[in-house]
């Protein structure tokens, strides 16, 4: 009865009096799930990003400036080949670790089931395509990396029944090992909690999640004992992904570099992108919409668009940085689907506990092929069109 009064008490102050009538008509264990349920809810979180996310506002006050870029194409082949055996020795000493953002499910696809679980026309699954990648890797050089998933609370248990029915693509299963992100709950307009067969409704909470889960999932722990010091963060439906690659890693290093992203140029200035930059002298992306019309057209010295660095989730931290991008509050964006608020982060709002980054721009052809719809642009049909001419392995 303690914890009915503390969950009654909590309802009542957060102003939740649709949950609260559905616990008090509750009885036995539904009414006790809904009980747990809500004293682990952070209510408080969700009252301030409910009465204060005001992700507009708050850009509208940054000053934005541009960040430089490497373009990969212009690097020598000497400098290419030594910034290679800096990533190699990395690597090959197991210090590498790849992460894959795999929350989502592949609803805009029209698929009942995790993303990475979608079958394409050439008969692979995206998880297969990605896991290729590592056995290509191990082919030329005897090793790869370890490989951590986050999943969601959603597609968890699918996505790690897939790999075992697939026999976890032939890789050593020992060498992946999946976690969770956690999620928040999603409000009505007027900030009221919605209940769905007699539980909260929540949603993932933006793949900038992934700094709080990799503490609370012990994950850092697991890296740390294995000697793990960076981090490939990258997303699951680009199949074009290049997340073991040793001339970015010899290029962070070389640099000095504790955080490092990859870029690939606008493909013009209007094109709906975030792109990378300072705000308030510290890395981050600026949107489409916060650019105005003299940043997106403008060009430097060589003709080129000086925010023209688009994101397509490529990231490489130090393990290090993960704990201090923990200890600073992160932003949440207000996305609204269906009338509803949903809250998200995102894995480069981290990026401001820095005061700089490397960004290494790439071919798009060669690492960017994403699969967001189910027809038209970004669709299963022009990856795989990319995929197929560009591969290179």
């Amino acid at each position: 009865m303690q914890n009915l009064e503390l969950a009654q008490n909590k309802l009542k102050q957060y102003e939740q009096e649709n949950i609260l009538a559905t616990l008090n008509s509750l009885k036995g264990k539904e009414q006790e799930e809904l009980i747990n349920q809500i004293l682990k809810i952070d209510f408080q979180e969700i009252s301030e990003l409910y009465k204060n996310l005001k992700v507009k506002e708050e850009n509208a006050k940054c000053e934005i400036a541009p960040i430089e870029s490497i373009d990969k194409e212009r690097i020598t082949d000497s400098e290419l080949k030594e910034l290679e055996e800096i990533g190699l020795n990395i690597i090959k000493q197991n210090k590498y670790a790849v992460i894959t953002l795999a929350g989502g499910q592949g609803t805009r696809l029209k698929w009942d089931g995790p993303k990475g679980t979608y079958k394409l026309a050439n008969g692979k699954y995206i998880f297969q395509i990605l896991a290729e990648k590592f056995k290509a890797f191990e082919n030329k050089y005897g090793t790869y990396p370890y490989w951590y998933i986050m999943t969601s609370h959603q597609n968890n248990q699918a996505t790690v029944d897939f790999f075992e029915e697939q026999n976890y693509f032939n890789l050593d299963k020992n060498k992946i090992k999946f976690f969770k992100q956690d999620e928040l709950p999603t409000l009505t307009p007027d900030g009221k909690m919605i209940l769905e067969d007699n539980k909260i409704k929540t949603a993932s909470n933006g793949n900038g999640a992934i700094y709080a889960a990799l503490i609370k999932e012990k994950i850092i722990d697991d890296m740390k004992a294995k000697g793990v010091e960076w981090l490939y963060i990258s997303g699951v439906d680009n199949i074009m992904v290049n997340f073991i690659d040793p001339i970015f890693l010899g290029l962070t290093l070389k640099n000095n570099m504790q955080i490092a992203s990859k870029s690939v140029a606008k493909a013009y200035p209007e094109e709906k992108v975030g792109v990378f930059c300072k705000k308030n002298g510290k890395p981050g992306i600026v949107e489409y919409i916060e650019l105005t019309e003299e940043m997106r057209n403008d060009t430097n010295k060589n003709g080129e668009l000086i925010y023209g660095d688009a994101n397509i989730v490529s990231h490489l931290l130090n393990i290090n940085v993960i704990e201090k991008i923990t200890k600073q509050k992160m932003q949440y964006h207000l996305e609204i689907k269906k009338g509803l608020y949903k809250f998200e982060a995102f894995v480069f709002d981290g990026f401001k506990a820095m005061d700089n980054m490397l960004v290494m721009r790439v071919k798009r052809e060669n690492e960017f092929a994403p699969i967001k719809n189910f027809e038209g642009v970004d669709s299963p049909k022009t990856a795989l069109e990319i995929y197929e001419k560009h591969l290179q392995f």
